[in-house]
């Protein structure tokens, strides 16, 4: 395999052996992974070999090894051509997403008591870890199963939220197409109990401020400015979306002979998505991402009355998107408009402005982005292009460049903790172990990824946020 320089910004794989497209990855030279130690370009050219696959591979400036898909990867598939669907290209934590909200406060004003009563106000009311603490108790599966189905929309109407929530979020707060009863009854059983829990690994509950802006007729538009205190939330579909992909990646190995399908990895396994098993992986995979969008809904509405406790103000979302999903799309590829399966993990869509699925009052600047870095470090927010590459899709944070385990040797969580208050950042994290493994120097450069992302095209910078404190978990 070898790897061919286009641009600064952007490499390209030749198609050999059984790819039946190009690769194509998104980075500077810099931020391209270390063969011997990250196998992610080789999951790029396994990825092209799918069924149905069309234009490119491709891989985002935050590649990293994943199951199947690397992180970062995004590949659709021809619907009517045969085009497959993968559980290995959402990823186990199904809709993973980060939501952003801005409240009507300057960083100036937030005292150094304010935060500490803000941190430890969050600490005690956002869920987070292992245990199945949640910020909602459901009553049984029917109430699950309306969860499922209805997603954001389902808590809003229960007066957990405003509509206007519902605007500002993907889909509108629900994807369509879910299918509960394609949920097996232990991921019912696992999502039970974590409605409204951030869980642990790279979520996040972080208070930020706005420390820079590069649009601000877009910022605007978003409801960003400069000094502006937020709340960004990083997290997913818990226990309920990992078994999900788990229950399908199984269902699917064992269905793809009948299809004459044979992939070079078996964590790429796949059914064509017309099929009775692509179908209900799909009606599945849905409902886990409306799951996840009524998971931080909740987590915003704790966050939202903690806020309004200790400083009087009030949180208003600038966005909720989702970066582990397949989609069904509309592309043009080679000239014709065609019906496809885009697979987007570790990866985010970007609309551009005038996309029809904007809401009106983002319809001039397109949507927003959001990419989280890590502790100690900025997050950005971005906006789709016209004519971006990659079926609208760009990064989704920073990328993880040491394992966590490797992680885990670099800094003792105590030691970290006390560095970044040091650094003026408050920590309120759920243990010492889960700490260590995100520290900043396990992930690649939020910035340097963001500054490929726009040189590729697939975005451009509107702010970047700065860390006041953050609740891990």
């Amino acid at each position: 395999m070898r790897l061919v320089q286009e641009s600064d910004y952007r490499f390209r794989i030749d198609p050999c052996g059984g790819m039946r497209v190009p690769g194509v990855v998104f980075a500077s030279r810099a931020l391209l992974p270390d063969p011997a130690a990250d196998k992610s370009l080789e999951q790029v050219a396994n990825v092209a070999t799918l069924p149905g696959v069309v234009e490119a591979s491709y891989a985002m400036p935050d590649m990293h090894w994943g199951y199947g898909f690397p992180i970062g990867g995004v590949a659709a598939t021809d619907v009517d051509a045969g085009g497959v669907v993968s559980p290995g290209g959402v990823g186990f934590d199904i809709s993973c997403g980060v939501r952003l909200l801005a409240a009507d406060l300057d960083r100036r004003e937030l005292t150094e008591p304010a935060v500490r009563g803000l941190m430890d106000g969050l600490d005690a009311a956002i869920p987070r870890g292992m245990s199945h603490r949640a910020v909602w108790t459901l009553h049984d599966a029917r109430q699950l199963r309306e969860v499922l189905a209805e997603g954001a929309r389902y808590a809003v109407q229960r007066h957990h939220g405003v509509p206007r929530d519902l605007e500002r979020c993907e889909d509108t707060g629900a994807m369509a197409g879910a299918d509960p009863g394609q949920v097996g009854e232990r991921a019912v059983r696992r999502g039970l109990g974590q409605v409204g829990s951030l869980g642990s690994g790279n979520h996040f509950l972080e208070v930020q401020a706005v420390d820079r802006v590069y649009d601000e007729r877009v910022a605007g538009a978003f409801g960003l400015r400069a000094g502006q205190v937020c709340v960004m939330i990083h997290c997913g579909s818990r226990g309920l979306g990992h078994q999900i992909c788990t229950d399908y990646v199984r269902v699917m190995e064992r269905a793809a002979g009948r299809f004459g399908i044979t992939v070079p990895d078996r964590q790429l396994a796949c059914t064509p998505v017309t099929s009775p098993e692509g179908r209900a992986y799909l009606g599945a995979m849905a409902a886990a991402a409306n799951y996840a969008r009524a998971n931080r809904q909740l987590l915003a509405e704790a966050a939202g009355h903690v806020f309004d406790r200790i400083t009087g103000r009030e949180l208003a979302l600038v966005y909720d998107i989702s970066h582990n999903l397949a989609k069904l799309e509309t592309h043009e590829v080679a000239g014709a408009a065609r019906r496809l399966c885009v697979h987007r993990k570790g990866a985010t869509r970007a609309l551009p402005p005038g996309h029809p699925d904007l809401p009106a009052d983002l319809h001039d600047t397109g949507q927003p982005v959001l990419i989280p870095g890590t502790m100690g470090t900025a997050s950005y927010v971005l906006t789709g292009r016209a004519g971006g590459p990659a079926f609208a899709s760009t990064c989704h944070g920073a990328g993880r460049a040491l394992s966590r385990h490797q992680a885990a040797k670099v800094v003792r969580g105590q030691e970290l903790r006390r560095r970044l208050e040091a650094g003026g950042i408050a920590v309120r994290g759920a243990s010492w172990r889960g700490l260590a493994e995100e520290t900043p120097e396990a992930y690649k450069d939020i910035d340097a990824v963001v500054d490929a992302a726009q040189g590729a095209g697939l975005c451009a910078r509107v702010a970047r946020l700065v860390p006041i404190g953050v609740v891990k978990g």
